[in-house]
């Protein structure tokens, strides 16, 4: 075979094979690959956009769906302002002031300030009213302005000294300028025993019950405080008494009848009949029972349980010690008084009355104006509901609701407060060891808090439920917050 045969025969290329220009030096030079052709970019007009997206129909689906999804949204709208709307919720009750304001029981000495101790004199209880109303003391008590039974006495007794009468008064009018009512107490006197008859010359006046109630009224007297044990505890006699009330009182000042339970019951009153009549403002309950030594721990701690677990009347409840304690048991019971619902009365010469040097801090007085002043604008310390919690109050620990469920460990007491989204926490503690707190108990509570007061004022800032531990003889209130929620 010839050396040149491949050249005359074309060897070594193909002419035009794969599209190759032709020619000398074609295999050589060519690109083995065709280049890509270049696109210029431009936008597309309104047809190729129909075309695009399906033509005019797929343009109103497009509207129908937009304006399905706009009502949709309103339509949820509406629902949700419906329920907002109709949805039950917590309308605040309009309070009179007695069931706003505190009690302060004070018993001054009605004699002379040279016959009477400087402490307990008129002129010393007159100059400490204004220190009491900044406490949030709303109301006095007035007590041992009358002879108690046997002694046959009456409502006009007290007035018969023109120097007892002028110091009386001047406490009345002390008491209206520090924005004070006074409530007088007259339990366990003889009020229907007899008919007093005042002599003018040769004629005689018959005084009924009614007419020297008039008489203390138009003083300034706020109310009145009796017995349950009193004969005039009866529907007939309130009812008279319910028809002068009305003579003297006004929507702003309403004077009022506070009844004195004296046995584990009061004692009802048939009033089927007048049912639209409420005979009775306040009912004056103890926590504690009467005890001649002071109630030991157990005692205390089922007395506490026993009130917290009685579902309340319909009658407003002012609450007092009664019991004696110790020391060590007055700050719970302060906490415990302040926190339940009703209004709280206090006794003189109690923890405020320690001192009256406004200059002197002391924790009595911080955890008593804490408290009050937290009362005074929490709605759910106001007319918040009360659910006790259940927290174990037998000494078997097998399901134990502490987190050291030691068998010598007793049971700690609690409650809860609840107005709306407000919640507040209230732990006591009246046992001689501390104890911690299990929140597993209440699951369904928050599980954070802010200290709101505490016996020792020595608790401050938030706080989780898991880390709660109560000292000996300690109580804790918490006002609880749900994550993400403000109240």
């Amino acid at each position: 075979m010839p050396l040149n045969a491949g050249a005359e025969a074309g060897y070594g290329s193909v002419a035009g094979a794969g599209g190759l220009p032709e020619g000398e030096g074609a295999s050589e030079t060519a690109p083995l690959l065709a280049p890509e052709p270049v696109y210029q970019w431009q936008p597309m007009n309104r047809q190729q956009l129909q075309a695009a997206a399906g033509g005019s129909g797929w343009r109103a689906v497009r509207c129908y769906l937009v304006v399905l999804f706009w009502l949709a949204w309103m339509a949820m709208l509406a629902v949700a302002v419906a329920i907002v709307v109709i949805s039950p919720k917590p309308v605040p009750t309009s309070l009179k002031w007695w069931q706003k304001c505190l009690f302060y029981q004070i018993q001054p000495d009605l004699r002379s300030d040279a016959q009477a101790e400087g402490s307990e004199s008129i002129n010393a209880a007159c100059e400490r009213l204004p220190y009491l109303r900044s406490l949030g003391v709303g109301a006095l008590i007035l007590q041992g302005v009358f002879h108690k039974k046997p002694s046959p006495t009456n409502l006009t007794e007290p007035i018969e000294s023109l120097e007892t009468k002028t110091r009386i008064q001047h406490l009345l009018a002390e008491s209206n300028k520090s924005d004070l009512k006074v409530v007088l107490d007259i339990c366990e006197v003889n009020l229907l025993g007899h008919q007093e008859t005042v002599g003018y010359g040769n004629t005689t006046s018959s005084r009924s019950a009614t007419d020297v109630l008039r008489l203390w009224l138009d003083r300034g007297v706020s109310g009145f405080v009796i017995c349950d044990t009193d004969p005039a505890y009866s529907v007939e006699t309130l009812l008279e008494w319910r028809g002068v009330f009305e003579e003297f009182s006004s929507r702003q000042d309403e004077r009022i009848l506070v009844v004195k339970q004296t046995s584990d019951v009061l004692r009802p009153l048939n009033v089927s009949t007048q049912s639209n009549i409420t005979l009775i403002n306040v009912v004056l309950k103890s926590i504690l029972p009467t005890s001649q030594q002071p109630l030991s721990a157990e005692e205390v701690a089922e007395a506490i349980e026993t009130q917290l677990q009685t579902r309340p009347d319909d009658t407003w409840t002012s609450w007092t010690v009664g019991g004696e304690v110790s020391g060590e048991l007055k700050r719970i019971l302060l906490v415990l008084m302040m926190t339940l619902p009703g209004s709280p009365a206090f006794t003189y010469k109690e923890q405020i009355d320690q001192t009256w040097d406004e200059k002197t801090k002391h924790p009595e007085v911080a955890l008593f104006s804490t408290l009050s002043h937290s009362k005074s604008r929490e709605q759910a310390l106001l007319y918040g509901s009360l659910t006790f919690l259940p927290f174990n109050t037998t000494y078997n620990f097998s399901s134990s609701l502490l987190s050291n469920s030691s068998v010598s460990s007793p049971p700690m007491l609690g409650f809860l407060r609840s107005w709306g989204c407000a919640q507040f926490l209230v732990l006591l503690n009246v046992w001689p060891q501390p104890l911690s707190l299990d929140p597993a108990w209440a699951p369904s509570l928050p599980e954070t808090g802010v200290y709101v007061a505490s016996t020792g004022m020595d608790h401050m800032g938030s706080t989780s439920l898991y880390s709660v531990r109560l000292q000996p003889y300690e109580a804790v209130v918490i006002k609880l917050f749900r994550p993400g929620g403000y109240s």
